[in-house]
């Protein structure tokens, strides 16, 4: 798997467990507000450099007695066909797994599921589920992998296991009262969040170089 960076240990990614996580390199979406361009945009792929897989499960296997879970963040996990063979490996060592998704991958998750190899779940909702909503912000036109986030939402409300729907809110982008949208769309499901913009190095400002 294609991993270009590791937080070794973090106490607020996943919820109540001290854990490591793992960043992916690549990403199918351009959302201009996106924090980690090198993830993101090829052409930046070269500021990381990879970690071969093998360093990274050699260190989740030393700090098996401290660390209790690993975040796989990005980029897109789901874009990565190994990722349910990488999660195995980590599962094996006792480790609880969050997984970071935009829901694009539906089938990925059914199968991570499936497999129980997942314990938490946190989907990004980008805006308003509706095609027009969402090419707003995606950098593309949504059209036809809107089916795909409403199944993935569906999916994870009846995963059965530890999740969280969560937006950023970009002032100038985002309108007043998208967030009301949003819970009124999940049918108010408890377990929606709404993150507020903060500014730095983004995929649009790399864009416009």
């Amino acid at each position: 798997m294609r991993i270009a960076g590791l937080v070794k240990q973090s106490f607020i990614d996943y919820p109540d467990k001290m854990a490591c996580v793992i960043f992916t390199q690549g990403c199918n979406f351009r959302c201009g507000y996106c924090h980690n361009p090198s993830l993101v945009l090829p052409e930046l792929f070269g500021q990381n450099q990879l970690i071969d897989e093998q360093e990274v499960l050699q260190y989740l296997e030393g700090r098996k007695d401290w660390l209790e879970g690993v975040v796989i963040t990005g980029g897109e996990p789901t874009i990565h066909g190994d990722l349910p063979d990488f999660i195995r490996k980590v599962k094996q060592m006792g480790y609880c797994v969050k997984l970071d998704s935009n829901g694009t991958n539906p089938d990925m998750l059914e199968q991570l599921l499936a497999d129980k190899l997942l314990d938490f779940i946190a989907m990004d909702i980008k805006s308003n589920p509706d095609a027009e909503s969402y090419s707003k912000i995606i950098g593309k036109d949504a059209t036809a992998i809107m089916p795909n986030i409403w199944r993935s939402i569906k999916i994870i409300q009846q995963s059965g296991i530890g999740y969280q729907f969560r937006t950023t809110l970009v002032p100038h982008v985002h309108p007043v009262g998208i967030a009301d949208d949003i819970i009124n769309f999940l049918e108010y499901d408890i377990n929606f969040i709404t993150q507020q913009y903060r500014d730095g190095d983004t995929v649009a400002k790399n864009l416009a170089k």
